[in-house]
């Protein structure tokens, strides 16, 4: 058996190599970006590769060559089921609905006139997102029909980036003001030069026009949950809103007490996940009526303490083990089971 994994400093791969080192789990490096790709894979049994959504080189081609790769017959991480509508919320829209999922109502629109048309009797405040980005960014409440008719606008002309740096800016001064420490202060400093001096990269992707998509608005959440089924096992954090803000998600606010979450909506994420076929996928969640609803999913998630401080994890029959969580370390052990089985039966 050997494992390919594409080394990115600070992504999950960190992790992974780690892993393979300490438990003697032949592996080797590739880098994805090069265009013989292929052929430095063909010896390896799988690839792991934690691509980013703001990288533009990954938004280019990533999917493609992993949906190639599976016809190769290798072992991909993330596979094609769930990374093809990574921070793709219209492409999770499609798939929610078809599955019957409990979705927060969203709507799409690739006409400026149907749009303006929809707004003519629509209920307000209504929730604007573009159909990339994480942490709340790229996320507007429009509470009246002459903004929104504005974003219409303005979603069928110039657009808006990806990358908006001002709204990085101001996360990182409620960072700051959150946590009142050096870091957050030197991280503030970082971001005021970004705007100043945006990256080259950033302007490489997408502007996001030609569509316009909105999420229902639902009342009366101070915080919404995130639930992370890797395999057969699940774990949960609470994220609470900002302090004046319908948004929970980059706030920073969050319990990890395993006691508060209701096991239903535990099980309504594994078998979500069993449905969509996922290694890895993550569920923001919040309340309707004490009813849950998801809002948006991913393959992703931040690495670190956020989940690392989770007492523990639930199995698919909703047992609870309490545990030291390593999200990265389930993933790359059910990928190599995953190799294992694959071998068991071409034999």
């Amino acid at each position: 058996m050997l494992i390919a994994i594409h080394k990115r400093p600070g992504s999950f791969s960190d992790r992974w190599i780690a892993y393979c080192e300490e438990n003697k789990i032949p592996y080797k490096i590739v880098n994805c970006y090069d265009s013989n790709i292929i052929d430095q894979l063909k010896d390896c049994d799988g690839l792991m590769w934690h691509w980013s959504h703001i990288d533009y080189r990954a938004q280019n081609f990533a999917r493609q060559l992993i949906y190639s790769l599976e016809k190769m017959g290798k072992k991909v991480f993330p596979s094609f089921d769930i990374c093809w509508h990574f921070d793709d919320k219209i492409g999770q829209k499609y798939l929610l609905e078809a599955i019957g999922a409990p979705f927060v109502r969203s709507h799409v629109f690739y006409d400026e006139k149907d749009a303006n048309k929809w707004f003519e009797k629509a209920s307000f405040p209504v929730v604007f997102k573009l159909r990339g980005g994480a942490g709340s960014l790229n996320v507007t409440l429009i509470r009246e029909k002459k903004k929104a008719k504005k974003f219409v606008k303005k979603s069928f002309s110039k657009g808006f980036p990806l990358v908006n740096t001002t709204s990085n800016l101001w996360q990182s001064l409620w960072v700051l003001k959150r946590d009142k420490n050096f870091w957050a202060t030197i991280n503030l400093l970082k971001k005021l030069v970004r705007v100043l001096f945006p990256k080259k990269e950033t302007n490489l992707l997408p502007r996001q026009k030609g569509y316009f998509y909105c999420q229902d608005f639902i009342p009366n959440n101070d915080f919404d949950d995130r639930i992370v089924i890797i395999g057969e096992r699940a774990i949960a954090i609470r994220r609470y809103n900002r302090s004046k803000d319908f948004r929970a998600s980059g706030s920073g606010l969050i319990d990890h007490n395993y006691k508060i979450f209701n096991l239903n909506t535990i099980k309504m994420a594994f078998d979500i996940s069993k449905k969509i076929g996922s290694q890895s996928l993550t569920f923001d969640i919040i309340y309707e009526n004490n009813e849950p609803k998801i809002t948006e999913i991913s393959y992703a998630f931040v690495q670190g303490p956020v989940y690392d401080n989770c007492p523990g994890y639930w199995d698919s029959e909703l047992n609870w083990h309490k545990d030291y969580v390593d999200p990265q370390r389930y993933i790359i052990e059910d990928f190599i089971s995953s190799i294992k089985n694959q071998h068991v039966l071409k034999k």
